[in-house]
Formats: structure tokens, sequence, C-alpha cells
């Protein structure tokens, strides 16, 4: 008989034991569990450490500008790359404007416009995701009038872009009341003045929604806008015209001409030709779209009458130059406007009507202050 095998010693053998319905890869799932809750556990401290999300860092030089409609500021922000680019806003619109935006290495960098508008500037600084940042400075009056002939320099349109707006929108909006029918244009306009008037006024405003309607035009241009400033958002509120002799006085003097009547929304003729506009000669070659032919005859109620040189027409192109005027009431005749030719005009039956140096009651060709430059001293 062969001797059974027996166990060394210390050892013991025990079957295998397999659990019905398990097998290894379902006892490892207790695991990956453990695992999983583990990694949103970390994800969970590492958020905890981080805090919420903060407001980029800004900063603002200088913190004080000139309410000129020129001086400028920059804002400099920090924020990281993926937060985009920034969405700047001015609480107050009239006071500043936001202009080139760019990122300059890890910052990024914005200028900010001053209006002609002085006192706070609030801005307010947004990114997709984070809180919102703000920031504030100061614009002092700007009081300088540097040509010393009663219009404040905050009005002036420095930019040749704003003066070729100006100049577009003045004349199209003049030349549109001659082909409205009389029943369709706005009723102040009743005489030579009264027209220049309502152009000028018009032209400086925001062409917005709803503004083609008040102003009685037909349809709307595709102009640039005027980008210093908007009628009447400005520190003289409506008064728009010049009305009194000598240069512009500012606050802190006496008496201010913000104050004092200086300035007005009405203006005759004479009031647009003494102290609104300034003289560039008789020789019509010298006239730009948007000047002013000015004339005197002491006989009648009116002496003083002016017209505005159109250029080239902006509305029916015939490559003709035009001026425009309205003839102004004649007893019940309540006048009309008439458009002529540069030609017309000069060959005028009434020789007291033509734009020529032998005529003695014509004044010349006047520009406007507010388009006056250093090379027309």
């Amino acid at each position: 008989m062969k001797n059974k095998l027996t166990p060394l010693h210390g050892a013991t053998h025990r079957p295998k034991m397999r659990l019905p319905g398990y097998n290894r890869a379902v006892l490892t799932r207790p695991r990956a569990l453990l695992l999983a809750t583990t990694g949103a556990i970390l994800i969970l401290l590492a958020t905890i450490h981080r805090g919420p999300p903060t407001p980029p860092h800004i900063s603002i030089s200088p913190s004080q500008i000139l309410a000129d409609g020129s001086d400028t500021a920059t804002l400099l922000i920090d924020a990281p790359p993926s937060a985009g680019r920034p969405a700047i806003s001015v609480e107050n619109p009239h006071a500043a404007v936001v202009e080139d935006i760019e990122r300059i290495g890890v910052q990024w960098q914005v200028q900010i416009r001053a209006g002609i508008n002085p006192g706070h500037i609030a801005l307010r600084i947004e990114f997709p995701g984070l809180p919102p940042a703000t920031a504030g400075l100061t614009s002092t009056p700007a009081t300088a009038d540097s040509f010393e002939d009663g219009t404040p320099d905050f009005l002036r349109l420095d930019r040749e872009t704003d003066r070729q707006s100006f100049r577009r929108w003045f004349t199209w909006l003049a030349e549109a009341q001659y082909f409205q029918p009389p029943a369709s244009r706005p009723a102040e306009i009743d005489d030579c003045a009264a027209l220049i008037r309502y152009a000028y006024r018009e032209a400086l405003r925001a062409h917005e929604s709803g503004w083609a309607e008040a102003a009685r035009v037909p349809v709307v241009p595709a102009f640039a806008p005027i980008g210093k400033y908007q009628y009447p958002y400005t520190p003289l509120g409506a008064a728009l015209f010049r009305v009194q002799p000598g240069p512009f006085l500012p606050s802190g003097l006496a008496p201010p001409d913000l104050a004092n009547g200086a300035f007005a929304q009405f203006a005759d003729a004479q009031t647009l030709w003494r102290f609104n506009t300034y003289a560039i000669g008789c020789d019509l070659r010298r006239a730009l779209p948007g000047d002013l032919l000015f004339f005197r005859h002491d006989a009648g109620r009116m002496p003083f009458h002016s017209m505005i040189y159109l250029g080239e027409s902006q509305i029916r192109r015939d490559g003709a130059r035009y001026v425009l005027y309205h003839t102004g009431p004649d007893g019940k005749d309540p006048g009309e406007i008439r458009r002529l030719t540069l030609p017309d005009l000069i060959r005028y039956p009434q020789p007291q009507w033509r734009p020529v140096p032998t005529n003695p009651g014509f004044l010349g060709v006047f520009r406007w202050n507010i388009l006056r430059k250093a090379l027309d001293q």
C-alpha cells in the first residue's frame, strides 16, 4: 500500500472558494468608486482654496482730464487671456467716449477721450465669467477761446472728419427742405436766417431713431456722425449762437458767458454774420460747402440777408455748384426757398444780389466759427 502524502509541518490545505455570480472585475468596482470620490474631493478642495472669481485689476491715468473733447486718459486692465475682450461702458455717455481697446502684453489698454461736459466720468468694465469692475475720473471745464471770437474751443470741431461731417449734414439738411413741399417743412423756416439756424442745429444732433420725423426730413443719409459732441449736450445746453460781442468769458469771471445771455437759440442774419462766422473774402473760389454769403442793403425792413453755399448738390448730382436761400416774407407772401447755380447768381438780374467784389452790398464769404482752425487766422 502506498503511503498518502501529508502536508508539511505548519501548512494547511484549503480548497479555493468561488462565490457564485461574482468575478474579478466586480470585485474592483469599490476601488474605482473610491478613486472617483477622492478626485472629486480634491477638485472641490482646490476650488475652495481658490475662492470665487475676482474682478479684473484696473488702473487709470491721469485721474483728471480737460473737458475739451480731445484730452485722453489711459485705462489699464489686468485679466487672463481666457477672459476674452472687455466690454467697457460710460455710465454718463456724454461725459466721455471709449476709444482704441487694444491688448498689449498681459494687459488691455484703453483710451478714454473726454467729452465737453465737465464732471465725474464713471466707467464699468465687464468680462464674461468675471465680476464687473468700475473706475472713475474727473473732467474739468475747458474755458479757452483760442481765436477770441466769442466761441469757446469746446464747441470747435477740431478733427477734419468732424468738420467734413458737419458740412455734409448742414448742406444736405438745407437742400432737402428745398425739395420738400412747403407744408411739409418745419414751421420755423420762414426766412433766410431761420433756414440756416435749422440746418445748423440739426447737423449737430445725434441722428438716431425718431430724429428724421422730428426734423421733418424724408430720409436719413448715410453720413458719418459728428464725434466730438451732439446738440444739446454741451455746457451751453440749447443755446447755440453767440449773440453778444467779445471773447468767451468762462465761469469765475464777471459776468460768465455760460449764464449771462451771451448765447441764445435765436440769431438773425446780422448776428450770425457778426458773432458766429468769420470772413474768408469775396473770392467765391475759396468757398467750401456750408460757407455763408452775406449781403447788406440798408433800405428795407431786413437789411441783412444770407445764403448757403452748397457746392455740388448731394441730392441731385449734376456737377453744378449751387447756392440756397429763403427769400423771407413779403407782406402776405411767406416767401420761398430758392436754389440757384453759382453762374446764375453772378448774373442775377438785380445786381445788388450778385456775389462779386464790385457789389458794395456783398459782404463776402464767411465760415462758421466752429470750423475755424489755425491756418484760417
